[in-house]
């Protein structure tokens, strides 16, 4: 019985999943709607389940995974941003005429994968865990068949998704060769008393490599702006969400309990990835006209910003990651909500261009998507500003002032593209006429608009929320 209930939330999700899979099947008439609020109710509990249960903790499955404090909190940000993401998606599908009750479906496997990632105490149940979310996903890059781009998307997203599994592999591969084992505490007991192998480093390398691809940390960034580009915007959002933190959330896992006793090994891995991904990103979104791939190079820079308190390592490292990576996830879903509810005659809003004008159209919808800007460009004090604040403060502490001037650096480069948007919001004269969005994407955009409010309401949820992360962030140590 303690065992079952350590992992409820798993199996309710795959249960749920597979009813609503039989539902969709056997029923004469289209389920699609009900099976779409069925599947973000299933979320919301699945996301709050750890208040439900009680918070316990412990191993399941004979140590395969591990609920800690840590685990609940990411699956608390799983399940609320995938919801958010399925409810995106019905009027754009619904215009698109591609909805099909099956998304809802890949959607919450997705989610179980990321779950199993999140709670992995083995690297075969990481391995489990990153294919089950894999598998899905390029399901859903793919999504609209009809579109040349979105199959393109799909194939591209395969390919380098079996590449980064082939490295996942191999590193998993070398790490049982030379531990004589898969399991987090017992390879973390043979690097203390024996020192790291040189086959161990390497395969900690080619882990980090690997999972760099889920994260499209550079150099392993070269999918992202093709599959944002191509995927349907609903898809896009999703994939900037909720898979780029339970990746995240896996390599804090990782370079924490089985690695930590050799932090200046994978320090160094992660400070270049960090390093390379806030330039690419930064300087690659500059020449962008595509707002797709402008979120795309944008979410490549704001990873490596991440990566920035993860070097730091500590219980403040983690703290500051979490942090970063959950204001990180509400600006980029309520972004794309507005990206959704701008719809022109000719169809979706896709070229940056297409913004002009959008303050004399809809100005309140232009200041949310201002606001969204803003946040993400760091500027004080939108709360984008803090969770830079909280990224870089314990890598600073840690002696990497260096790397915090390369990231304001970067940040202020990044400024430049976000700033541009905003212009041409406010500034260029109208091109197009915007048709009325429908309300569910107005009220999750104004929803998450009120999240990044400026520092004013920031004390009233700070210091509670602030409290969690930082017992989440100790779970791991």
């Amino acid at each position: 019985m303690p065992n079952f209930m350590l992992i409820a939330p798993e199996l309710f999700l795959a249960v749920m999943a597979s009813q609503l899979l039989a539902f969709g099947v056997g029923g004469k008439r289209d389920r699609k709607d009900l099976i779409r609020y069925i599947a973000i109710a299933v979320l919301v509990i699945y996301a709050v389940s750890g208040f439900i249960l009680g918070m316990p903790t412990g191993t399941a499955l004979k140590g395969a995974l591990v609920i800690d404090s840590f685990s609940y909190y990411i699956k608390f940000i799983l399940g609320f941003s995938a919801a958010a993401a399925l409810l995106l998606a019905k009027n754009f599908f619904h215009l698109e005429d591609i909805d099909k009750y099956e998304y809802s479906v890949l959607v919450l496997y997705s989610v179980l994968g990321m779950s199993i990632m999140a709670s992995s105490n083995t690297l075969l149940t990481l391995y489990i865990g990153v294919e089950m979310q894999s598998l899905a996903l390029y399901v859903l890059a793919a999504w609209n068949r009809d579109s040349l781009r979105s199959s393109e998307a799909g194939l591209k997203y395969f390919v380098l998704g079996a590449l980064s599994s082939g490295f996942i592999l191999y590193g998993i591969s070398l790490i049982y060769g030379f531990t004589g084992s898969i399991e987090y505490s017992r390879i973390a007991e043979v690097i203390g008393s024996d020192g790291a192998a040189p086959g161990v480093i390497a395969g900690m390398v080619f882990l980090l490599c690997g999972l760099g691809f889920k994260i499209s940390a550079a150099p392993f960034h070269m999918w992202t702006p093709d599959v944002y580009e191509g995927s349907p915007t609903p898809v896009t959002a999703f994939f900037a969400s909720a898979p780029k933190f339970a990746a995240m959330a896996v390599i804090a896992r990782l370079v924490i309990e089985p690695f930590g006793a050799i932090a200046d090994q994978w320090q160094q891995v992660i400070i270049v990835m960090a390093v390379l991904s806030m330039f690419v990103g930064a300087i690659g979104a500059l020449s962008q006209t595509n707002i797709k791939r402008l979120m795309a190079y944008s979410s490549i820079a704001n990873m490596g910003y991440a990566l920035v308190p993860l070097a730091a390592g500590g219980p403040e490292g983690i703290r500051g990651l979490l942090i970063f990576m959950s204001i990180y996830v509400v600006t980029i879903i309520g972004t794309f909500a507005c990206i959704l509810q701008m719809r022109i005659r000719n169809g979706m809003v896709e070229q940056i261009s297409d913004l002009a004008g959008l303050s004399k159209e809809n100005k309140s919808l232009a200041i949310l998507l201002t606001m969204f800007m803003l946040s993400v460009a760091g500027i004080p004090f939108f709360v984008g500003f803090f969770g830079k604040w909280f990224a870089f403060a314990p890598a600073f502490e840690a002696g990497l002032a260096w790397l915090v001037v390369l990231a304001l650096v970067a940040s202020v480069i990044g400024a430049f593209y976000y700033l541009r948007v905003i212009k041409t919001i406010w500034f260029d004269e109208v091109e197009n006429e915007f048709v009325t969005a429908p309300k569910e994407l107005r009220i999750i955009g104004v929803v998450s608009g009120l999240l990044v409010l400026p520092v004013l309401i920031l004390p009233f949820v700070s210091v509670p929320l602030q409290a969690w992360i930082g017992q989440a962030a100790m779970g791991l140590f």
